[in-house]
């Protein structure tokens, strides 16, 4: 196997840490906006922009795993079926949740309404990256699928 081949079959792994490693820094700057805003201002525009941004990207990642990544994953380990079915099913929650929350920012929602919806989000984001880290980065060091990163994984 020459090097570039090995670099390849690697690069999955890799590829799933620095996503998920650039959503977390998202929620990260989407919660300093909503910190920072002005007391007594539900919104700022920054915070419009960090949600609307960290929501997309989120959801591009899930979308992009749901259709390109775990079908693949699945046929080469079809015994991982249960566990995609619940990666899939937290997509589905995550999906439901980043929608309340960007119809709360819509809304101007207040500071502590949607600081709770973040909560909500980073909570189930978070163990949702885990399992799917511990379960899934060992193999993707050998999967074998021909694709742009971009649209298996999301744009970041």
């Amino acid at each position: 196997m020459t090097e570039r081949e090995t670099t390849r079959l690697v690069a999955w792994s890799q590829e799933l840490r620095r996503v998920h490693g650039r959503l977390r820094e998202a929620l990260d700057v989407t919660r300093a906006a909503l910190a920072d805003g002005t007391p007594g201002q539900a919104a700022t525009r920054d915070l419009l922009l960090y949600c609307h941004g960290f929501c997309t990207a989120l959801d591009a990642h899930h979308r992009g795993e749901d259709r390109s990544l775990f079908p693949a994953i699945e046929a080469a380990h079809p015994q991982l079926a249960p566990v995609l079915r619940a990666l899939e099913q937290d997509h589905s929650m995550i999906g439901h949740l980043l929608g309340e929350l960007q119809a709360a920012v819509a809304r101007a929602a207040t500071r502590a309404e949607l600081q709770r919806h973040l909560d909500g989000v980073a909570a189930i984001m978070e163990n949702h990256f885990r399992y799917e880290e511990r379960r899934l980065l060992g193999l993707l060091e050998s999967l074998d699928l021909v694709a742009d990163p971009g649209d298996v994984l999301g744009p970041l």
